[in-house]
Formats: C-alpha cells, sequence, structure tokens
C-alpha cells in the first residue's frame, strides 16, 4: 500500500465521520473527532473515541474492497455506519478484546449491509441513511446476550417498566446543557463541551446544517420537557439526537430549504420526539437502545411523499 494510499483512506475516513449528518467534508469529520475525543475522555469512557476512529476506518477499507471504483468511497459514504458502531460497542459492552474483534467486524459488515439496504430502497428514491448501523448494532447487542465473552456493560436488562427518575432542573443553565447534548449524543457522547464542537464543525461545512443541528435539538427538548419525558433522559440529550438528524436531513440535504420545507421539517422533527419516546417503550422489553432508529423511520415517512409528488403516483 502506498502512501497515497493511505492518504485517501485516511481522507476518506474523515469524510464518513462528517457524513454521520451529512456533511462531505474531512474537516467537518475531524472536528467532529476532536469533539469525540473531548468527551469521551470527559466521561472516562476514551475507548468511544478510539471506537470511532477505528470504525470509521475499517468500514471504509472494506467499502473500498468491495467497490474501489465506486465515488462512494471518497464522498465519505463508506464510513458513517462504521463511525457510528465504533461509539456504539465501547458504549454497551466491556472493554475487551472480544468486543473489538466484533466491533471491526460489525463496521466491515455495516458497509455491506448499506450496499444492500441500498440497492432494496432505490425503487423508492430513498437510502438505508443509519439504519445499517442500527440493524447491525442491535443484532450484536441481543448476541451479546447470550455470547458471554461478548458482555453486556452499559445495557439495561429487559423490562417491562420505564421507571421516571427524579424531577428537571429548568434553570436556564441546565437547559443550555440539555440542549447542546441533543447535539453531542449524536455520536453517544454525553457533553455539552463536545456539543460546541459538533455546530462548530457543521458550521464550517453547511450554516444551515449548523441551523437546524441547533433548532432541531430546541424543538425536541421543548417537546420532551412539555410532555413530561423521562427527566434523566432528557437532561442526558437523549431526545435530541434523532431530531437532529432529522432536522439536518430534511431540512437542508434532502430538500432545498425554504418556508415550505422548513414547516415540513419541524413537523417531522416534532413526530421524531415521539417515535423516540415510542421506541423506547417498544425496546424496553428487550433492553437495548433505540439508537439511531426513530430518525431513519420519521426521515423515511417525510422523504417518501417527494417519491410520490415527483412521480405522480397516488
Amino acid at each position: 500500500m502506498t502512501i497515497k494510499s493511505v492518504f485517501n483512506i485516511g481522507k476518506a475516513s474523515a469524510t464518513g465521520v462528517g457524513q454521520v449528518m451529512f456533511q462531505q467534508s474531512y474537516w467537518t469529520g475531524l472536528i467532529f473527532l476532536a469533539g469525540i475525543f473531548w468527551g469521551s475522555y470527559e466521561c472516562h469512557l476514551p475507548q468511544v473515541a478510539w471506537g470511532a476512529v477505528v470504525g470509521a476506518v475499517v468500514s471504509t477499507i472494506a467499502g473500498y474492497l468491495m467497490d474501489p471504483d465506486a465515488p462512494d468511497g471518497s464522498a465519505g459514504l463508506y464510513g458513517f455506519n462504521g463511525t457510528l458502531v465504533g461509539c456504539a460497542f465501547p458504549t454497551f459492552l466491556s472493554n475487551t478484546w472480544y468486543m473489538w474483534v466484533a466491533l471491526v467486524f460489525c463496521a466491515a459488515m455495516s458497509t455491506w449491509v448499506r450496499k444492500a439496504f441500498n440497492n432494496v430502497m432505490a425503487a423508492w428514491k430513498v437510502n438505508s441513511l443509519t439504519f445499517p448501523f442500527v440493524f447491525t448494532t442491535w443484532v450484536f447487542l441481543l448476541a451479546s446476550r447470550m455470547m458471554h465473552d461478548l458482555a453486556p456493560d452499559a445495557l439495561s436488562y429487559p423490562t417491562l417498566h420505564i421507571v421516571l427518575d427524579g424531577t428537571l432542573d429548568t434553570s436556564f443553565g441546565s437547559l443550555v446543557v440539555y440542549w447542546l447534548k441533543g447535539i453531542s449524543q449524536v455520536f453517544l457522547v454525553d457533553s455539552w463541551i463536545t456539543g460546541i464542537f459538533f455546530i462548530v464543525a457543521l458550521a464550517v461545512c453547511s450554516r444551515w446544517a449548523a441551523f437546524w443541528a441547533m433548532f432541531a435539538s430546541a424543538i425536541s427538548l421543548a417537546v420532551a420537557i412539555l410532555y413530561h419525558a423521562d427527566p434523566s433522559d432528557i437532561a442526558s440529550g437523549l431526545f435530541g439526537f434523532s431530531p437532529v438528524l432529522t432536522g439536518i436531513a430534511l431540512g437542508c440535504t434532502f430538500y432545498t430549504p425554504n418556508w415550505k420545507t422548513a414547516l415540513w421539517t419541524v413537523i417531522a422533527v416534532i413526530a421524531t420526539v415521539f417515535l423516540q419516546a415510542g421506541m423506547d417503550s417498544f425496546m424496553a422489553p428487550l433492553g437495548i437502545p433505540t439508537l439511531t432508529g426513530p430518525f431513519c423511520i420519521a426521515t423515511w415517512l417525510f422523504w417518501l411523499p417527494q417519491y410520490k409528488l415527483q412521480t405522480g403516483n397516488k
């Protein structure tokens, strides 16, 4: 392997990190990584940051091996699912070599699962978004219940009830922290400082993306508080990350920004909050997280009408 090819893989991997929030920019990806490292070390989970790097590189290499001439590689589209796999495994599973082997395998697997899902969904003019990450990670997290060397660390035990945990501090400073964490949790990082990193990273590539990340997190926070969602989940930003992705996807990625698409996006963001709560309840008996599943479902539901309108189908 030449120095140039190593550089190209590194650049494509960094761009893949940026593509988690739909930004085709390796600078955005590098700032994202800086934020991930900051938040992971702040939370005493450095393995999450290194997992993001490993996941991005492995999934990018797997994509090049599968289809070396496809433009998806340089665009970072091989790497974003693997990046999220790399964040999720060290978050929910014990930090052992068994976990790292499974992480590498799952990150590579997410690349060809993405290709398969995209082939199936092409007929409806949509793509799989982050669902390859969601699907493959769900499989491995469920498998960890049976494979004892792939031990669950931060997974809840299956339960039929979701218990509210205390009251929510609604002072202005606390609300700002919750708002920023709603953005940082896109990469499963519980740090308001990381949220600032992510806003800056988005603004480097797209001011619209930065705006929708901030606005969607604010909307989701307001809806979650209004409907008295679980205070600990609100405080950790867990009602924000899927709406943030929905806001960026519909507000400025798949639709051209204007007042009509802005209204459509706001409705979709609100719907994502309810999908998050519903899926949290649905997944509680399994004791595994919803990940970005609510974002995928909401975005598909509000993206599919574009296909219907363009084709004239009823």
